[in-house]
């Protein structure tokens, strides 16, 4: 029989994410000055605004994340459904003809809201979303998920308007992200192996044909196979391959990468390979370790976790990290077809860093709260104002009298 270990004695993994978590973040806007210190703003001058801007990002996400790794992560459960109808009006504005003057076209894609004095991208906040909301449908589902039509029917119908909504504006790849973050926790749920098989089919059909509909995600694809002309949709793969070449071991140096002049955004789509220019191999392999670090504490989390919500709604968070990191780098060292996505805890992106660092507080609070019970969690009476069992034995035998 399986031993049952203590909350207390599970604690180190919820701290050591916790440092996991912070080293990224630190080590992301220092990799992120490096990349962007050549980079022109918009005043015409070189400052460390990409890097200022990243810091404030984390300043307040790293706040939502002491939060959140406080507020019980049940409450989410509750929340599932007004979060996701709320995701799903963001996406809205950002497709709706009638909404440019808050949702302008940028670079030829309408991912951002204008709030104020900065931005969101509700995107990054639907890869969040649809894992709690499946994880909360998978949960109350149960044994349900192995069946097609009462099961894994209702998530076809939500992660298919996600991914429509998604693909409009347009961004193929952070569609089919949201897509197999869905499919992950419905993995992790017990969902029958054939209807992922059929699933996948279809998947596969509609992502060829959105690759077809634009002729650049065309050259790309294209340009990836044939391993053809670099100026034919290959450009960024090839400066990202030189910038690792020129890294070699230790790196160029802080600052002192050249790539970053011809490699567009090395500060957020590219910044794995303006790392390994700039820390060499051993800098890209630092990193690595601190993305398989994660995760691997992550699953020790999702496997421990008191109930099946929490289950996969840790897995869905680990492997949201996990597969965007992948993803990012595999574009980086020219194993995949460019894609948009970055480097989460790292890459520059408000948005990005706000809800990854969320996500890592909801992770913590479900390791923290392992092998308690609901109704265990509630806040118990201090040590002083708990009766001594001395003082109930006295009063009981007293009673006998």
């Amino acid at each position: 029989m399986r031993a049952v270990r203590h909350p207390g004695e599970m604690r180190w993994e919820t701290r050591l994410l916790a440092v996991i978590v912070a080293t990224m973040v630190v080590f992301g806007i220092v990799a992120v000055y490096g990349a962007s210190s050549m980079v022109v703003s918009r005043g015409g001058t070189v400052d460390a605004s990409y890097a200022i801007r990243q810091l404030i990002g984390a300043s307040i996400g790293g706040i939502l994340m002491v939060i959140a790794s406080q507020v019980d992560y049940y409450r989410w459960r509750q929340l599932a459904w007004p979060l996701l109808l709320g995701t799903i009006l963001l996406l809205l504005i950002t497709v709706l003809p009638f909404t440019t003057s808050i949702a302008p076209r940028l670079n030829g894609a309408r991912r951002w809201i204008d709030v104020g004095p900065g931005t969101i991208q509700p995107s990054e906040i639907a890869r969040l979303v649809v894992v709690v909301w499946c994880a909360m449908l998978a949960t109350k589902k149960g044994i349900q998920v192995r069946e097609f039509k009462k099961g894994v029917m209702p998530f076809v119908v939500v992660l298919g308007s996600l991914f429509a909504l998604v693909l409009l504006q347009p961004n193929l790849s952070m569609a089919t992200l949201i897509v197999m973050l869905g499919g992950v926790v419905l993995f992790a749920a017990g969902a029958r192996i054939g209807h992922f098989a059929m699933l996948a089919a279809v998947g596969i059909l509609v992502a060829l044909k959105g690759i077809e509909s634009a002729p650049y995600r065309m050259a790309r694809l294209t340009s990836f196979l044939t391993g053809g002309d670099p100026l034919e949709g290959g450009y960024q793969i090839q400066q990202a391959m030189t910038g690792f070449g020129a890294g070699q071991l230790f790196g160029v140096g802080l600052g002192e990468g050249q790539q970053k002049l011809f490699l567009p955004y090395a500060y957020s789509d590219f910044l794995f390979s303006a790392i390994g220019e700039e820390w060499g191999f051993v800098g890209a392999c630092f990193v690595i370790g601190l993305y398989s670090t994660f995760c691997w504490l992550g699953f020790r989390i999702a496997r421990t976790a008191s109930d099946p919500f929490g289950q996969y709604v840790a897995v869905g968070l680990t492997a949201g990290v996990g597969l965007t990191a992948l993803m990012h780098m595999a574009v980086n060292v020219k194993l995949m077809p460019t894609t948009g996505l970055t480097l989460p805890f790292m890459s520059y992106g408000l948005s990005s860093q706000i809800i990854s660092l969320a996500g890592a507080g909801i992770l913590i609070n479900i390791g923290r709260l392992r092998g308690k019970a609901r109704g265990e969690r509630r806040k118990e009476p201090r040590p002083e104002t708990a009766v001594p069992e001395r003082s109930l034995a006295r009063a009981d035998a007293w009673a006998r009298r």
